[in-house]
């Protein structure tokens, strides 16, 4: 049989071989990957990019020392210096006392459920083309808009398998389908940028060039003329676009590897409240066509659908079997990997639950205040949660947008911001971390 990623054997052939070559455990894991993009400018086709890659992982264990190796060239010949080297490695490797594979018994079982994640529709390079020109075209029209940053689109679709000497056999199969375009819009000399595009598991869920290119447009002409104002103190809202950005410290601050080392400002704060009461954090892996589902982690244990924090109050470490076994806990069936080195910490789909007003009605709530629609250089103090952000957006009085304003910084601690804020309805699934607009009251700013 010819090596090849979609053998039913050759992972479990590497994991029976590196157990003969020394090894007391072992996971083999493959990586497939095809992606097909293209960018255009003013019309012209300005790059196409085509990878086609097939990866292989191996990780050993020597008692409780570990070692990790990979390879693109997946000959027998490379197989065999791959087991070689890892088997080495180990024997040489610092004991780690936490580090093992899964056990048999704490192991997700299948038949695993089909989660909807691999669309089977394909855009040759001339479609990617075309849709990407149109996109540019749609944002290029809108009034205001003096020139073209480029469009793009592209498709990919990927597979992932993980055996164990565990006995874990699991893989599964993802697609993916962007669409995007960024332009300058121009007033009385001035410049700003703006820009949108989206991703989705199957492409029909992708919205439109029509409408991802107006939006675009739309978001650059929104910037032009901005404003600095003084430092204040005032109501702000984050987008929804980026508020995920002020609710994602969260996630790294209850990881098992940082409540293990002890740094993190969430560390002493399980089963307290960390959000205001019935605001809810969600994670469901099991999404259909989600961009952060998955049916098993990646060290083959299972996941489930659980709220992080509930009605306010944190109920969950993230943990990997490493660090449950560090804090004397279970894994949470979050470890995350690549194909090399030991496993890390991820979630899957989370998302902030709704409240009862959108945008606009979180603007009449706060009267006068700042929207914030984008952010750059946020900075967090992983021991206390201070936490500060460069952010751009606009001004609004009377609950009614009045100006643009930019070159200002928003600066607190996050466990006092997040137990202030309020979510508003405007939720909106187009990543693997979702939230609606925030509003938060009395927000330092830092102006001119």
């Amino acid at each position: 049989m010819p090596d090849s990623l979609t053998s039913p054997d050759i992972l479990h052939d590497l994991v029976a071989a590196a157990l003969r070559a020394g090894a007391d455990a072992a996971e083999a894991v493959t990586a497939e990957r095809a992606s097909l993009s293209v960018g255009v400018r003013n019309g012209a086709l300005e790059d196409v990019e085509r990878e086609e890659s097939r990866d292989l992982g191996l990780r050993v264990f020597v008692g409780r020392r570990q070692a990790s190796v990979s390879a693109s060239d997946l000959s027998s010949a490379t197989r065999a210096r791959l087991i070689e080297r890892a088997v080495a490695m180990a024997r040489l490797a610092p004991e780690d006392p936490y580090s093992a594979l899964v056990p048999a018994d704490r192991l997700a079982r299948g038949p695993f459920p089909d989660l909807q994640l691999f669309d089977p529709s394909e855009r040759s390079a001339a479609e990617l083309e075309q849709v990407a020109a149109e996109t540019e075209l749609v944002a290029l029209a809108v009034p205001g808009i003096a020139r073209s940053e480029g469009g793009h689109a592209s498709t990919a679709s990927s597979r992932w398998r993980l055996v164990t000497s565990e006995g874990f056999d699991g893989a599964y199969g993802a697609t993916g389908f962007s669409l995007g375009a960024g332009v300058i819009a121009e007033k009385d000399g001035a410049m700003e940028r703006g820009g949108e595009s989206r991703s989705t598991r199957w492409l029909s869920d992708l919205p439109d060039a029509a409408s991802i290119g107006a939006e675009a447009g739309r978001r650059a002409i929104e910037r032009l003329s901005p404003r600095k104002i003084a430092s204040t103190t005032a109501p702000v809202i984050f987008d929804r676009r980026i508020a995920g950005q002020v609710l994602s410290p969260l996630l790294g601050a209850i990881s098992g590897p940082s409540i293990a080392r002890g740094i993190s400002f969430l560390k002493d704060r399980m089963g307290q409240a960390v959000l205001p009461r019935g605001v809810s954090l969600v994670e469901d892996p099991f999404r259909l066509r989600g961009l952060g589902s998955a049916p098993f982690d990646d060290e083959g244990s299972p996941v489930q659908a659980r709220n992080l924090v509930d009605d306010g109050v944190l109920t969950t470490w993230l943990l990997n079997a490493s660090a449950a076994a560090q804090l004397g806990l279970e894994s949470t069936g979050h470890a995350s990997r690549g194909l090399a080195g030991p496993p890390g910490v991820s979630t899957h789909n989370v998302h902030l639950t709704p409240g009862d007003l959108d945008r606009d009605g979180l603007m009449k709530q706060a009267g006068t205040g700042l929207i914030i629609t984008s952010m750059f250089g946020p900075s967090l103090n992983a021991n206390t949660g201070d936490w500060s952000a460069g952010v751009s957006g606009l001004w609004f009085e009377n609950g009614e947008i009045a100006w643009p304003v930019s070159e200002i910084t928003v600066a607190g601690n996050l466990i006092d911001l997040w137990t202030r804020m309020v979510p508003g309805s405007d939720l909106e699934f187009r990543s693997s971390f979702n939230s609606p607009s925030l509003l938060i009251d009395g927000v330092a700013i830092a102006g001119k």
